[in-house]
């Protein structure tokens, strides 16, 4: 069971301005109205520019986390687009494989974090992916939504998640987030449920990816000139091999991605060998159903395989609410039952 928690800004550092100090003080309360610990890290409320501007901070708040031995679980505050800047100072001397020997402590993030499930899993580490700090703690309803909450409950009561299924409903986002949206609801929709696309209705693997669009960065330069280098440098993502019998998960951005940018995304994917090796695909419901038709259309065109299976509309990732899904963990979906097993 979860005792303290440790808040770290490993990408974006908005936590720290004054603009969403309200959002913090939200947060914090309802982790301490669990009985938790909880404390930020050295550099997480710095701000913007500092958190920009320091990679080898974020680095370093990253490494004493782990190495303090009362910090139960490491929550990430909220994406960015950045985090890809600490791989030097996590494995030039390999300083994140010595941090996570004999370490049990929970990692928990999404969206451009999943850089960081990616540097976590080339040492090892088992992670879970799907919230965050800001857009699930501090969310501006009196509570956080009924299922974010239950998955977050499961894993600081429990370290692990043992069975996802959909939620009945989901949620348009904000476009306020201001001291005035205290306590006002979201726009709330009924929810389809999973999708399965093609493929056998049942299959088993360990779950690795995250953002696509993050994921894009690694074979891409368009957004930073440096991300591909450094990714092959570091060798990050894995082989073609690496993924054999894997699941691969993908969920898409609030950047809503236009269909001929997220096709290149998943031709890149393509190219790398992924869909030729993983054992299924889970992907997540589109930001606010934008593009809903024109991803599924896309990933049935490009993914050659058409007995590959593949799970639509996974409430995992930047759609309202969020499940969380361990990484690394071996798992069986079952969508003759609409729901995904972990072995915990």
């Amino acid at each position: 069971m979860v005792k303290k928690v440790a808040i770290i800004s490993l990408s974006r550092g908005i936590l720290g301005e004054p603009f969403i100090s309200h959002e913090l003080k939200i947060g914090l309360d309802r982790l301490k109205n669990y009985g938790l610990e909880v404390v930020t890290t050295e550099s997480a409320l710095k701000g913007v520019e500092y958190i920009k501007n320091n990679p080898q901070a974020r680095a370093k708040d990253l490494l004493d986390a782990l190495y303090d031995k009362s910090v139960d679980m490491i929550l990430c505050a909220i994406g960015g687009d950045d985090t890809y800047r600490l791989l030097p100072y996590l494995f030039e001397k390999d300083e994140l494989k010595k941090a996570v020997k004999d370490n049990k402590k929970i990692f928990l993030g999404y969206s451009d974090t999943t850089w960081n499930h990616f540097m976590f899993n080339k040492v090892g580490f088992k992670t879970f992916y799907g919230q965050a700090f800001i857009t699930d703690l501090c969310e501006l309803e009196n509570e956080m939504l009924p299922y974010s909450k239950k998955y977050f409950e499961e894993l600081i009561n429990k370290n692990s998640i043992s069975k996802i299924e959909a939620s009945d409903v989901w949620y348009t986002e904000r476009t306020d987030f201001g001291i005035s949206q205290i306590g006002i609801k979201r726009e709330v929709h009924q929810n389809q449920g999973f999708k399965l696309l093609q493929g056998s209705a049942v299959f088993s693997g360990e779950i690795l990816g995250g953002c696509i669009e993050s994921m894009y960065d690694m074979f891409d330069v368009s957004r930073y000139s440096d991300t591909v280098e450094l990714c092959k440098k570091y060798n990050l993502f894995p082989a073609a091999k690496e993924w054999q019998g894997k699941i691969l998960l993908l969920e898409s951005s609030e950047e809503k991605t236009k269909p001929e940018l997220y096709r290149k995304m998943v031709k890149a994917l393509k190219e790398a060998g992924v869909f030729n090796s993983v054992s299924g695909v889970l992907v997540g419901k589109p930001f606010d159903e934008i593009y809903y038709d024109e991803y599924k259309s896309i990933l049935l065109e490009e993914i050659d395989d058409k007995n590959l299976p593949l799970v639509y509309n996974v409430n995992v990732g930047h759609a309202t609410p969020h499940c969380i899904i361990p990484l690394g963990v071996k798992c069986t979906v079952d969508m003759n039952e609409k729901c995904i097993l972990f072995d915990v």
